[in-house]
């Protein structure tokens, strides 16, 4: 349900209140009786004359050329750097042109927060800032959004304290990432607003950025912050007026809630203000995927507002204006912003039935003609309003122009109506294995066979293995929030396996590359196995795990033929401990994790934010989202072996061999 900070403010007759709940407010709410909505309105004006006047507000910000571009940002994306549709694991690069091919059927984005660091920061000391500037050619992708017409946004994270510090302090900081990388905005994690200098260092920064806050951007900073969240948003049920939009028509808002798989209510509220939508369709690993009938509504919608942006900022805009009696009896409501000649009526149908009918009181002015913008029909008198979604007529004095590629493109798209969730399942990876005939006598054993295993982890935003954490639920706070969880799983380990007593130290890798000339497919800012004799190595990727796997006749263990050695007397742990990769890599198409077993010394204290640290108990699962470009590579990963056994087998210490079998340890849920 939501919070009460979360439901619309009814503003009282005449306008007047408490400006600290005025200037904060999220939604205005509009009466239930359309009687009351003429002075409603008019309340609405008065409220926003006071409140300029005492702020003394100009809006000089949204006057600069190099921004102005944030006015009409009608759709973007939250996207976590290595989501699979951008960045291609196999073969180690970047795919701007078919991210946006696969993500065509929402109607094109006008900007992409390209996330980075969270929920994998904190794994060793890298900071915010490293999280983008290890990212080799970062700045080319960046220029390729640009080339198909996207704005980019970086995210900042206020709460990374507890990593290495940079060498400026985080605004001065942040304005050399965004100049390096050409970036055009910041979002503006966890805040409603930056502070002075952090804003003064962005809007100065070369090129200048927009600063977009995660909530409520209170009236003062309106000033300097171009666009906000309209996040967990509760509406009226008579659609009511977004607060910052209008207070300031420029100042786009983009609507979400990140755990809804039904985004109707988000959907109309901002059609019914001429505003925006975020679409965040994998939150932090996790797919929380648009239905189809909601990403037909979005369609419907942008084609209209990009073409008719100027009408929806700069026309008069009259809330819960127009609508017929017979429109209204169903649930069906309209809004007017009218501009040199054109009018365009905004329509929302509350109901779960289709309504067909003419949703509008007054009849078109004499020479004018009326048009359904997002179904196509010209001279109309009837329209359909889809259940839960949107209509736009366009009502075009005599002699105006004709909307003609408008309605072309809009008859041509498919509409649709199917609103059930489109699942999808990760999927756990087995890349071929070598076979290997002897293991080390100090390896454990794990017996084949099946039986109930106890998991614990943290519950984050990442979920765990299938599903999110949190369905249709408003913001999850603690205790729901990073608590510690448990659950038992049904493991069926499907032959003897031997897991090595210890982790593959810095030597034994060193003397891998030696013999072998192992480069890495990418590098970044670890090198390959780095520390130094006895301590495990580190600075190793998954895929470099793997090829010191397979050239030792060996795999590494999934991770709960891990937690099963790791049960049993002989296994151990060097120094410093370090988190072992597993055999346990996922895909769902999005998103790859992988689990990690074991933590590590290295802490990152100051915010629950950051991802796991210290020594953890056998059972303890971290669902690692993998980076790309040995990002992934880091001082607290290493890894450990494990031998694939026949029941017969004996443990022999024995040179690397080239013929084992397969294991499939696997989950069943």
């Amino acid at each position: 349900m939501p919070r009460a900070i979360d439901l619309p403010t009814v503003l009282p007759r005449g306008g007047v209140i408490d400006p600290a709940a005025g200037d904060i407010a999220k939604i205005f709410a509009a009466p239930e009786d359309p009687a009351e909505w003429p002075a409603w309105r008019a309340d609405l004006a008065a409220w926003r004359e006071e409140a300029r006047a005492r702020l003394n507000y100009d809006g000089a910000v949204y006057e600069r050329a190099e921004t102005e571009w944030a006015r009409a940002a009608y759709s973007v994306a939250q996207i976590w750097l290595w989501d699979e549709r951008l960045f291609d694991h196999e073969r180690q690069e970047f795919t701007v042109d078919a991210f946006l091919d696969a993500t065509a059927d929402h109607g094109g984005f006008d900007g992409i927060v390209l996330w980075h660091a969270y929920p994998v920061i904190g794994i060793d000391d890298r900071n915010q800032f490293d999280f983008y500037r290890d990212v080799p050619g970062l700045d080319a992708v960046v220029a390729a959004f640009h080339a198909r017409g996207v704005r980019i946004f970086i995210d900042y994270n206020p709460w990374d304290t507890g990593t290495r510090r940079a060498p400026d302090a985080d605004p001065e900081e942040l304005a050399k990432v965004v100049g390096e990388l050409g970036v055009d905005g910041v979002f503006l994690d966890t805040m409603k607003e930056g502070d002075a200098r952090l804003i003064d260092a962005l809007l100065q920064a070369t090129p200048p950025q927009v600063l977009e806050g995660e909530s409520r951007v209170p009236n003062q900073r309106i000033q300097d912050h171009q666009l906000s969240w309209a996040q967990w948003f509760s509406d009226s049920a008579a659609p009511g007026v977004m607060r910052a939009h209008w207070f300031e028509r420029r100042h786009m808002m983009h609507s979400t809630r990140r755990w809804n798989r039904d985004h109707s209510d988000e959907l109309q509220s901002a059609w019914m203000n001429g505003t925006g939508l975020l679409v965040w369709d994998a939150v932090f690993g996790v797919w929380v995927g648009w239905n189809e009938r909601d990403k037909a509504t979005l369609r419907r919608m942008l084609r209209v507002q990009r073409a008719l942006s100027d009408v929806l900022v700069d026309g008069e805009w009259s809330p819960l204006l127009g609508a017929s009696e017979e429109a209204l009896a169903a649930g069906v409501y309209v809004s007017r912003f009218a501009a040199d000649g054109a009018t365009l009526w905004t329509v929302v149908n509350r109901g779960d039935q289709d309504w067909t009918g003419d949703p509008l009181a007054a009849p078109a002015a004499d020479g004018a003609r009326r048009h359904d913008v997002t179904e196509g029909r010209a001279d109309v008198t009837a329209v359909r309003v889809p259940a839960r979604g949107v209509t736009g007529i366009l009502e075009v004095v005599a002699g105006g122009a004709h909307p003609a590629s408008l309605l072309r493109e809009a008859a041509d798209d498919t509409a649709a109506d199917d609103a059930r969730f489109p699942a999808r399942e990760a999927v756990r990876t087995v890349p071929p294995r070598t076979p290997a005939a002897t293991a080390p006598v100090d390896a454990v054993v794990v017996e084949q066979g099946e039986r109930e295993l106890a998991v614990t982890f943290r519950r984050r935003e990442t979920g765990f293995y299938q599903g999110a954490p949190y369905v249709e639920e408003w913001k999850p706070l603690p205790p729901r929030l990073h608590d510690d969880r448990r659950e038992t799983l049904t493991v069926t380990i499907r032959g003897r396996v031997a897991v090595a007593a210890r982790e593959v130290t810095a030597a034994e890798f060193a003397g891998f590359v030696a013999a072998t000339g192992y480069r890495p497919v990418a590098g970044a800012r670890f090198l390959v196995g780095t520390a130094s004799g006895d301590t495990p190595a580190v600075g190793v990727s998954l895929a470099d795990a793997r090829a010191y796997a397979a050239w030792a006749g060996a795999r590494l263990p999934d991770e709960f033929e891990w937690q099963l050695a790791a049960e049993q007397p002989g296994f151990a742990r060097s120094e410093p401990a370090v988190w072992n990769w597993t055999e346990s890599e996922h895909s769902d198409g999005i998103t790859r994790f992988v689990m990690l077993k074991g933590g590590s010394d290295h802490v990152a204290s100051g915010s629950d934010w950051y991802t796991d640290g210290g020594r953890r108990d056998a059972s303890f699962s971290l669902k690692f989202l993998l980076p790309g470009l040995g990002v992934e590579r880091s001082s607290s990963i290493g890894f450990r072996l494990a031998w694939d056994l026949s029941s017969a087998d004996e443990l022999i210490v024995g040179e690397p061999t080239t013929d084992t079998q397969a294991v499939d340890g696997g989950v069943q849920r």
